[in-house]
C-alpha cells in the first residue's frame, strides 16, 4: 500500500468569536492510498497554517512540505514516517505548528493502518483495559451565575461525572475568579467533579500559590494549566507547594517537552492532545512515561468528534486514564463534523467504539458545506 495523496481541509463556522474555543474550526486531514482506503485526522491549531505545512513547496533537504515527504510510502510505516516527517521539517519545525501538523496525519495513518487490518486503533495499541469510559462535561467559563447554573442545569443531568469550566471569563482579577468558581461549585453541588482550566493566566508562582490555597474550599479535582507550557519553574514550585493537583499538557509536543514536564514533578495530571502533540505515538509514549510516576493521563480534547475519537481510541489502551473529557460547546462542528457522535449514558460512560480504525465516518455534508476554498 501506497500514500498517493494528502488533503488539508480548513473547516469554519460562518462567524468566529475570539475566545478560547478551538470548535470553532478545525483542518480535517485525509491521507488517501492506492488501496482505496483514506485515513481521518484531525489538528488543534491554526488550519490555515497547518494547511501550508502540508502542502507547500521544498526549500531544501530539510524544509520540506509534509505531502512531499509522504507521497509514495507505505502508510504502514507509521514510527518510520513519523521520524521521516520531524527531520525533513526540522528548518522551520520541531515544536507548535509543525508537530501540531505531523500530529494529524500520523492520526490519519493509524486510521488507515486499523481499516486495512479490520481492528480499532486500540488494539494496534496492544488492546483495551476499558470498554467504556466515564465522561466530564467540558465548557468556557461564563461571566455570571446564572448562567454558570443553567449549563449545569443543562449538562449534568445528562449523566456527566463532572465539569470543567476553562478560559472565557476566567483570569480578569482573583476575586472574579473565586466568585465564579465559589458558585460553580454551589450550583453543582458536593460530590460531582469540578475542575478549572485557568488557561495560563497566572503568570508566576507565588499568585498561584494563593489562588490554590484559597480556592482548596470549592474541592477542586484540578487546576489545569495555570502557566504557560514554557514556565518549568513555576510549575514546580506550584506543584510541590499546595494539596490541590496541577494538570497540564494540552500544549505540549513531542517526548522531548514531555519528559521535560514529567522529570522535574511539574504535574500530577497529563493531558497530552493527540492533534497537537505529535500523534497518538507521542501520547502513548508520553503516557508510559507518566506510568512509572503513578501519573494519570486524561487527554485534552476539546474539538470535534474526530480528535474525541482518537482520544477514546487513545484511553482504551492506556492503563493509567480515567476519565474523557467530552467537548460540550455548541458549535457548528463539535458534535456534527461526524456522524453519529458520542452519546453518554445514564451512567455517564461513553462506549469505546471498535470499528475499524478511529471508529468514525465523516459528515461529508458538514464537510462541503463549511470548508474553506484556497
Amino acid at each position: 500500500m501506497k500514500i498517493t495523496d494528502i488533503e488539508a481541509i480548513v473547516v469554519r463556522q460562518e462567524q468566529i468569536e475570539m475566545i478560547g474555543d478551538g470548535s470553532q474550526d478545525t483542518v480535517v486531514i485525509l491521507v488517501h492510498t492506492d488501496k482505496g482506503i483514506t485515513g481521518i485526522g484531525e489538528v488543534d491549531s491554526s488550519p490555515y497554517v497547518v494547511r501550508e505545512i502540508i502542502n507547500m513547496p521544498a526549500s531544501h533537504m530539510v524544509c520540506k512540505g509534509l505531502k512531499e515527504i509522504l507521497i509514495g510510502q507505505d502508510p504502514f510505516d507509521i514510527e518510520v514516517l513519523w521520524d521521516k516527517m520531524y527531520q525533513e521539517s526540522y528548518y522551520y519545525g520541531r515544536r507548535s505548528a509543525g508537530i501540531h501538523a505531523i500530529s494529524g496525519i500520523e492520526m490519519a495513518l493509524w486510521d488507515i493502518v486499523g481499516k486495512a487490518l479490520n481492528m480499532p486503533v486500540y488494539k494496534l495499541l496492544g488492546g483495551a483495559y476499558r470498554t467504556e469510559i466515564p465522561a466530564y462535561c467540558s465548557v468556557l467559563m461564563p461571566d455570571n451565575e446564572d448562567d454558570i447554573k443553567r449549563i449545569i442545569d443543562t449538562y449534568m443531568p445528562m449523566g456527566f461525572k463532572g465539569i470543567k469550566f476553562g478560559w472565557g471569563a476566567l483570569g480578569q482579577s482573583r476575586e472574579k475568579d473565586i466568585s465564579l468558581i465559589s458558585a460553580s461549585r454551589r450550583a453543582l453541588g458536593k460530590g460531582p467533579m469540578l475542575m478549572i482550566d485557568i488557561g495560563m493566566r497566572w503568570k508566576d508562582a507565588k499568585t498561584a500559590i494563593q489562588m490554590c490555597n484559597l480556592l482548596e474550599e470549592y474541592d477542586l479535582s484540578w487546576i489545569e494549566e495555570p502557566f504557560s507550557p514554557d514556565n518549568i519553574s513555576a510549575y514546580k514550585r506550584l506543584a510541590s507547594s499546595v494539596n490541590m493537583k496541577i494538570s497540564a499538557g494540552e500544549e505540549v509536543g513531542t517526548l522531548y517537552e514531555f519528559a521535560e514536564l514529567l522529570d522535574n514533578d511539574c504535574i500530577d495530571i497529563l493531558q497530552p492532545d493527540m492533534s497537537r502533540c505529535g500523534g497518538i505515538s507521542i501520547a502513548k509514549k508520553a503516557a508510559d512515561i507518566a506510568k512509572l510516576k503513578e501519573i494519570p493521563v486524561i487527554p485534552h480534547a476539546f474539538k470535534t468528534g474526530i480528535l474525541m475519537s482518537a482520544s477514546l481510541q487513545f484511553i482504551a489502551a492506556v492503563k493509567n486514564s480515567f476519565v474523557l473529557e467530552y467537548c460540550s460547546q455548541e458549535t457548528v462542528l463539535s458534535k456534527n463534523l461526524i456522524r453519529h457522535h458520542f452519546n453518554i449514558d445514564r451512567n455517564g460512560n461513553v462506549s469505546i467504539p471498535d470499528k475499524p480504525g478511529l471508529s468514525i465516518e465523516l459528515n461529508e455534508e458538514i464537510l462541503e458545506k463549511y470548508s474553506v476554498k484556497i
